[in-house]
């Protein structure tokens, strides 16, 4: 392991930090940051290695095991001071290590289940069905313009490592879902005109939209879907968070 120190929150490599913090750069760049021990330990253990490591002295001598196995695998640390992580860290309190990792380019698998998501607009909501998604074992989830940024530092706190994990494309224009249409039937929840998710046997091959957390599913979506589901509840509740619903969802037809 090389360590490198940087002190100045101008040095060069700490104002792209800190540019990276926004969603106008992460897309031109096709890079985001990880500012999570675990999450990226796992990142590494399962074969993603990060452009870039940054750390405090007292995070690198902690005695962390999660931290040993990074210090590890990575060649070329910079070694930070707290008030340099401070400057661009998105977090209240900073975690003392950052790292940079290139967005993964994947197509989504039209053999297999899909998950769409619709406007679903809130990054935590955004994190949870994504780390839903992979311990249900759905492997596809497409979301389109109007969802939150996948590589926004919320959606990354609540995936953890599943943003790894599974293939995540972006639709722009229906294009992608107008593609899924053509290989499998598309199941949008709905609470007017949904069918209680019990009382419905879904393919194994499908795509379940999910809307936004407000609307619900766009009406365009509503008018090409093949079917309706919903989850039957008490009266006394009129729906349920997103990611609540996609969770009981994907549970009911795992």
């Amino acid at each position: 392991m090389q360590t490198y120190s940087i002190t100045s929150i101008s040095n060069e490599k700490i104002k792209y930090l800190k540019k990276l913090g926004m969603k106008k750069m992460r897309e031109t760049s096709g890079e985001f940051l990880v500012e999570n021990i675990k999450i990226i330990h796992d990142a590494l253990k399962s074969g993603f290695e990060p452009i870039s490591l940054f750390a405090t002295d007292d995070i690198l001598r902690s005695r962390n095991e999660n931290v040993d196995f990074i210090v590890k695998k990575i060649k070329d640390i910079f070694v930070i001071s707290k008030n340099v992580n401070k400057s661009f860290s998105s977090l209240a309190t900073p975690s003392g290590i950052c790292a940079v990792f290139m967005v993964c380019k994947k197509e989504i698998d039209l053999s297999k289940k899909i998950v769409y998501l619709n406007g679903v607009s809130d990054p935590g909501n955004m994190g949870t069905i994504i780390r839903t998604c992979l311990a249900f074992g759905v492997e596809n989830l497409v979301v389109d313009e109007k969802c939150a940024d996948v590589y926004n530092p919320k959606t990354i706190h609540a995936a953890k490592d599943a943003i790894f994990k599974i293939n995540i494309v972006r639709d722009t224009n229906l294009k992608i879902l107008k593609k899924i249409k053509k290989e499998m039937k598309i199941y949008a929840t709905s609470l007017e005109k949904g069918r209680d998710i019990k009382n419905i046997s879904l393919e194994k091959k499908c795509a379940i939209v999910f809307g936004n957390e407000a609307c619900g599913v766009d009406e365009k979506i509503l008018d090409i879907s093949d079917d309706f589901i919903k989850i039957d509840m008490s009266g006394k509740i009129e729906s349920l968070n997103v990611a609540i619903s996609a969770g009981i969802v994907l549970f009911e037809t795992r």
